[in-house]
């Protein structure tokens, strides 16, 4: 039993899982805020591109 609760004490596979979840989680928010970012752009040019091309 002791064992057992050192063995559970040591482990730290979960402190791995908790670290990649928080770095993909930055990841996914610098990727959304990036397309955010360029979105406006896009569209402004895209509109452009129409009024230039007479749709």
């Amino acid at each position: 039993m002791l064992n057992t609760i050192k063995n559970f004490a040591n482990d730290e596979s979960g402190a791995t899982l908790v670290e990649y979840s928080i770095l993909i989680a930055l990841v996914a928010a610098a990727t959304i805020t990036a397309i955010n970012g360029v979105a406006g752009t896009i569209t402004t040019r895209w509109t452009t591109l129409q009024t230039n091309l007479g749709g």
